[in-house]
């Protein structure tokens, strides 16, 4: 791709380094703001560097946070004796949005996976074994995506677990064999945390 102004090259290069934005869609979005007013384009650059510096992540969950303790957690409506194992904090929203749901969550931050280099040691896992072991919570709800990754991830923290009393159960698989939660429809998503089933039978299941 020609550029006819090297600052309209970079700004292409830059916008295009976002996952799902090629170059072609990274030209259009640049073009755009170009034509918008520059108080807009301020604006914009404003939120993304104040989103930057200045977000912080639960001390409690990890989950996306303005304050040290997130609102879900904050909550003294929600559930703290139900927690649920969540991938990222898209899968948080996913799941709040099917308004099914009213237990705490742990955010890991990501899944295990070998191949890509990620370990237990990378994850949130140890402070989501020591919560358990603390003697709050009695169901630990594993929703991670049902994929390679996803179980391998359910079943190293179902081991991690044992010898404790927490009831550990999964989400039921009205999610499809690969799918990822953030993309579940609200009701099927709903259904399947209504629905879940103890870790143990998913296993024998597999």
């Amino acid at each position: 791709m020609e550029f006819s102004s090297k600052l309209l090259q970079n700004a292409v290069y830059e916008m295009s380094q976002l996952p799902g934005i090629g170059k072609r869609t990274a030209l259009r979005l640049v073009l755009h703001l170009l034509k918008q007013p520059e108080e807009r384009t301020e604006l914009l650059a404003h939120a993304l560097l104040k989103l930057k510096s200045e977000v912080n992540f639960c001390k409690n969950c990890h989950n996306i946070s303005d304050t040290e303790v997130c609102e879900i957690c904050a909550n003294p409506k929600r559930d703290e004796t139900m927690v649920c194992v969540v991938e990222d904090i898209r899968d948080v929203m996913a799941i709040e949005n099917t308004s099914q749901y009213n237990g705490l969550y742990h955010v890991l931050g990501g899944k295990i996976s070998p191949m890509e280099g990620v370990g237990p040691q990378d994850l949130n896992i140890a402070p989501l074994i020591k919560k358990v072991k603390d003697g709050t919570i009695k169901e630990l709800i594993l929703a991670l995506s049902s994929t390679m990754e996803g179980d391998t991830t359910n079943f190293y923290i179902y081991k991690q677990l044992e010898g404790t009393e927490v009831t550990t159960s999964t989400i039921a698989r009205g999610i499809s064999v690969g799918d990822e939660l953030e993309y579940a429809d609200e009701v099927t998503l709903g259904r399947s945390i209504i629905n879940r089933v103890p870790f143990e039978s998913s296993i024998k299941a597999n």
